[in-house]
């Protein structure tokens, strides 16, 4: 194989994300795009991946191919990458070889590691609810009710969505209504509440780097979808497990 991205912003910021929340993972390099599917360590959270083969300048795959890497040594070695930097990725004696093409050329190889590691499907879910919205106005509702508790509450009323948190002592509320920024579509009967580790959700609003909008969907006390999509580029999705109080 070999894929010479012109973009490097789209791997690169990719990886950054995905490395927060697992430490290896199996891409599947087909003749459509890379491919990830990862659970994190803690199987709180599920990663989907894709980095379709027309945002790339060359992409040579002669076959399905499987590459195990550790995120964190892959992620050091894109930060190393220059904005103009021209990147291919290729397989050299079990080792991904990274090339970063700019004033100068520079080579970095990784190991491919060998772990036996259970193919992960992604989960059938229903959702009652979906909200498309801006990738910003998430990221700071979630940033403000960080600073109030750990769990985050997710509340879906017809033409509203609202972001709740409440601490030993405090409490923030954030309504968000429909208008040309922000779709809200609710299912059955509302409102749909849920509730959600803010610390997971943190790391994932990270994907907002990718896309201005981003796709929140979820049902009562269910698993939370959150995707970001820049068309024909890259396709970034988290499931989240809800945060169950114990009575």
């Amino acid at each position: 194989m070999k894929l010479t991205l012109s973009e490097p912003k789209y791997l690169k910021d990719s990886i950054s994300i995905i490395s927060d929340l697992v430490n290896e993972a199996r891409f599947n390099v087909t003749s459509d795009a890379i491919e990830l599917i990862a659970m994190d360590p803690a199987n709180v959270a599920m990663v989907i991946f894709k980095l379709f083969s027309s945002s790339f300048v060359e992409y040579e795959v002669k076959e399905q191919t499987q590459i195990t890497i550790n995120l964190s040594s892959f992620k050091q070695v894109l930060s190393r990458a220059k904005p103009t930097d021209m990147i291919t990725l290729e397989l050299e004696e079990n080792k991904l070889k990274t090339v970063f093409k700019g004033v100068t050329t520079r080579t970095f190889y990784l190991p491919i590691i060998d772990v036996e590691d259970r193919e992960q499907k992604v989960p059938e879910l229903n959702f009652k609810t979906t909200i498309t919205s801006s990738s910003n106005l998430l990221s700071d509702s979630i940033e403000d009710t960080d600073i109030v508790a750990e769990a985050v509450n997710f509340i879906a009323e017809k033409g509203k969505f609202i972001i709740s948190a409440e601490g030993d002592l405090s409490k923030a509320k954030i309504e968000i209504k429909e208008d040309d920024e922000t779709k809200i579509e609710v299912q059955g009967e509302s409102p749909i509440k849920s509730k959600y580790s803010i610390e997971y959700l943190k790391k994932m609003i990270k994907g907002g780097k990718l896309a201005p909008e981003a796709t929140i969907q979820f049902s009562a006390d269910y698993p939370l979808k959150l995707e970001f999509k820049a068309i024909n580029k890259v396709s970034l999705a988290f499931i989240l497990a809800p945060r169950v109080e114990n009575e």
